[in-house]
């Protein structure tokens, strides 16, 4: 089998979005430093972040719709260009010495549009330049590089923030976008012949249809919603309890580095292991998120958190590519950017109600209680997946090619 990288078309790819992942890993740290710096409000970074999530998670929809009714490739480099000019903007904006809450905010919505029409362009790039057979490894490259980048991201950003300022993190970002769009006009992926042209709302609905008839799929990605959510609730609790009862900011500190050496090393695993039934074997992988979140609530020793942790996201750095590679193999081709769009609208539109109750019931009950009912919920959701007869006999075929009717798609 050739390896992906082997082929041109991929590797272009694989380049362009090696250089975006990692001008994007030095942008979170950079905005909050500069956020923080020019207003000292937390309230404004809220502010900001809310700014980029609402249309990123509202537009998703759309952005899968046009992936599918247009070349994806077209989209993904009209996002990469739009979200080169927001980066510039920002960032010249902060080299100015006189930043406007107003102009960051708004640069940072268009680039989270523009992000709404890019996350469901991945899959079918990868679907356009590899076979069925490569698109494992394909994905595991693509996830070995993207958590490479957030594990080297803070360190990066850092460095440019002490040596000329955040504004020149954002000026990087925005290059990378430039780099990623300039590889992707050149590249050539696979056609697909046009499916017959309907409404918005046709399209819409079609996707949502092919959806809901897979209770392998839709039943992953509840549980897949609740991981995301649980997330929010560690990340918006943990801290605190790292320092009020492990022993201190370098315990999240750690902790939050073990987890990123976990993704990358998930992610390398993912382009070794095939198992017979990779959807019930991921998800019961992801079903392990539980243990850091029940142990962060009984404060039990650090090193036994960190370890939990690590481990939990090592499972998630497997999952992701072999969920993206079961998916990309069970859907049409033609309906696969609608159906990533509602993948991603699901998995994190959980992520802002996990960051909204988190601190609400931490204030009502402590913090233990909300870290552990969220270790409880992760582990019904994700591990009662295996009671869904189709998460266990969902395998690795390729669908057919036919399109289904829209009057004929139900749900099992």
């Amino acid at each position: 089998m050739t390896h992906p990288l082997r082929l041109r078309a991929f590797r272009v790819l694989f380049v362009g979005r090696t250089v975006s992942a990692v001008g994007d890993a030095v942008v979170p740290a950079a905005l909050a430093l500069a956020v923080l710096r020019a207003t000292g409000s937390t309230a404004d970074l809220a502010l900001v972040l809310a700014a980029a999530m609402l249309p990123r998670l509202l537009l998703l929809p759309l952005g899968g719709v046009a992936a599918d009714r247009f070349s994806a490739r077209r989209i993904a480099v009209l996002a990469d260009l739009t979200r080169c000019a927001t980066q510039l903007v920002v960032g010249v904006e902060l080299l100015g010495g006189g930043p406007s809450l107003a102009t960051i905010a708004v640069a940072s919505a268009v680039g989270g549009t523009a992000a709404a029409f890019a996350l469901p362009t991945t899959s079918p790039l990868v679907t356009g330049t590899v076979d069925e057979a490569q698109r494992q490894s394909a994905n595991a490259l693509l996830g070995a590089t993207a958590n490479a980048s957030r594990l080297a991201g803070p360190a990066l950003a850092g460095a440019l923030i002490w040596a000329a300022g955040p504004g020149w993190a954002f000026v990087l970002d925005a290059a990378s976008f430039a780099v990623s769009a300039a590889l992707l006009a050149v590249i050539q992926v696979r056609h697909l012949p046009r499916p017959e042209r309907r409404s918005l709302t046709a399209d819409l609905l079609l996707g949502w249809r092919e959806v809901r008839s897979r209770s392998w799929f839709w039943s992953s990605l509840l549980g897949h919603g609740t991981w995301n959510g649980a997330a929010a609730v560690l990340t918006t609790l943990g801290p605190a309890v790292a320092v009020e009862r492990l022993g201190g900011e370098g315990v999240w500190l750690l902790l939050l580095q073990a987890g990123a050496v976990g993704m990358l090393a998930g992610s390398l695993l993912a382009s070794r292991i095939r198992p017979r039934r990779p959807v019930l074997t991921a998800n019961l992988a992801l079903a392990s998120y539980a243990l850091p979140l029940i142990l962060l609530a009984v404060a039990a020793p650090a090193a036994a958190v960190v370890v939990a942790y690590g481990l939990a996201l090592t499972a998630l750095g497997y999952l992701n590519p072999i969920w993206e590679t079961v998916v990309q193999g069970q859907f049409p081709p033609h309906v696969l950017a609608r159906v990533t769009s509602y993948d991603w609208l699901v998995s994190l539109g959980a992520m802002p109600l996990g960051y909204a109750v988190a601190p609400l019931a931490a204030r009502l009950w402590g913090e233990p209680v909300p870290l552990a009912v969220a270790g409880v919920l992760v582990l019904v959701a994700c591990g009662g997946t295996a009671l869904v007869p189709g998460v266990r006999r969902v395998g690795w075929q390729q669908p057919p090619a036919t399109e289904p009717a829209l009057d004929r798609v139900s749900a099992r």
